[in-house]
């Protein structure tokens, strides 16, 4: 069964992973795991609205995996809209990183190359997970160059985490071709997720 890790995201993002499913078309159950009771609200509501049937179940590190069955509800689908599902989570809302550099701090950049190794490797330690990581100017690099970090950014995105990849910046340093990692994004949609974005962190 397929299994949509939201833990971490804000509303409406659980949300629309679900309905993003959904609209495949497969017709197969799934479960979405969510973090917080908002969303799991929001979740279960959408999901009753689709025609699905909806059950939910606390899991011992106090997740909620919620079940869909899709087709098998009462109520006949209606129409989405995303700000019906809008929500924010504890301490601020959805989490986003912004990357825009390839070396951390000023002095030696093999030093801050390193250093940001190690600061990306982290992430997934410090709760909550990020909705979004954003990589502009050198910080395209490290989802073109192997290493930790790059490993580290792979697995933060089976975990649900956006990683976005200003495409012009990878043309400037001739990198389209070597992306490893992330979705190629352009300003407008940097912009965006940063105006709305509950808290921006950044290394620099």
């Amino acid at each position: 069964m397929k299994s949509l890790d939201c833990k971490g995201l804000n509303c409406p993002e659980p949300v629309l992973r679900a309905k993003a499913f959904l609209d495949q078309g497969t017709g197969e159950p799934f479960v979405v795991v969510v973090d917080n009771e908002a969303s799991r609200e929001n979740v279960q509501r959408f999901g009753r609205s689709q025609g699905c049937a909806v059950s939910s179940v606390t899991k011992d590190d106090g997740s909620y995996v919620i079940s869909f069955v899709p087709g098998d509800g009462k109520s006949a689908a209606e129409s989405f809209k995303e700000s019906d599902y809008r929500c924010d989570l504890p301490g601020g809302g959805n989490l986003v990183y912004v990357i825009s550099s390839d070396s951390m701090g000023q002095g030696s950049d093999e030093l801050g190359w390193a250093l940001l190794q190690t600061y990306v490797t982290t992430i997934s330690e410090v709760s909550p997970l990020p909705s979004h990581i954003l990589l502009y100017n050198g910080g395209v690099k490290l989802v073109t160059t192997e290493g930790k970090a790059l490993q580290a950014l792979q697995d933060l995105e089976k975990k649900g985490v956006i990683i976005w990849v200003c495409g012009t910046c990878l043309e400037f340093f001739k990198l389209e071709k070597k992306r490893k990692a992330g979705s190629i994004t352009n300003m407008y949609d940097i912009m965006s997720t940063m105006a709305s974005a509950g808290q921006l962190v950044s290394p620099f």
